[in-house]
């Protein structure tokens, strides 16, 4: 299955409109969003994607209230998860979360084949035991290159995909 990781779009709706249609490119069956979404208008952008969406909030996520009572009440393809996601994809498991803080010491539990997470708008991929860390750098676009990560959950090839 190819999965689409990204994080930190920070309501720069027009590169996420560009994520969401090389998404459907890649044929990907899934997003993972690891914060910072900003404004709830990005996650009604994220169900245009008409595929599952599960994200954890970020530190800009500033009315929490607001995104999860959206995502309840308006939006069928989006979960969010609080601050660290668990998903198990048929015997592949997965965490994540939106700070590295959190999402290293998962990653050394040896528990998941893919640990993700943001924050620093920096793309970042190591293996730590038998788990890859991945952080797929940001969608704004602010602090360098627009960029997510399509990762498929057979060979845990990563492709980093740039927005340009």
């Amino acid at each position: 299955m190819i999965i689409s990781i990204m994080s930190d779009s920070h309501d720069n709706i027009w590169n996420l409109r560009k994520a969401i249609a090389l998404i459907r490119k890649a044929n990907s069956q899934m997003i993972i969003h690891c914060g910072d979404f900003v404004a709830p208008f990005m996650l009604k952008e994220l169900e245009t994607a008409a595929i599952p969406v599960h994200g954890v909030f970020g530190n800009n996520d500033g009315d929490q209230y607001l995104l999860t009572k959206f995502s309840y009440t308006a939006l069928k393809n989006i979960t969010l998860h609080g601050i660290i996601g668990e998903l198990d994809i048929c015997g592949f498991k997965i965490a994540f979360a939106h700070h590295n803080i959190m999402a290293e010491p998962l990653s050394m539990t040896n528990k998941y084949n893919l640990v993700c997470f943001g924050h620093s708008h920096v793309y970042e991929q190591k293996n730590i035991g038998n788990t890859l860390l991945l952080n797929p750098g940001e969608i704004m676009g602010k602090d360098g290159f627009a960029t997510f990560c399509l990762v498929d959950t057979d060979t845990l090839k990563v492709e980093l995909v740039n927005l340009k």
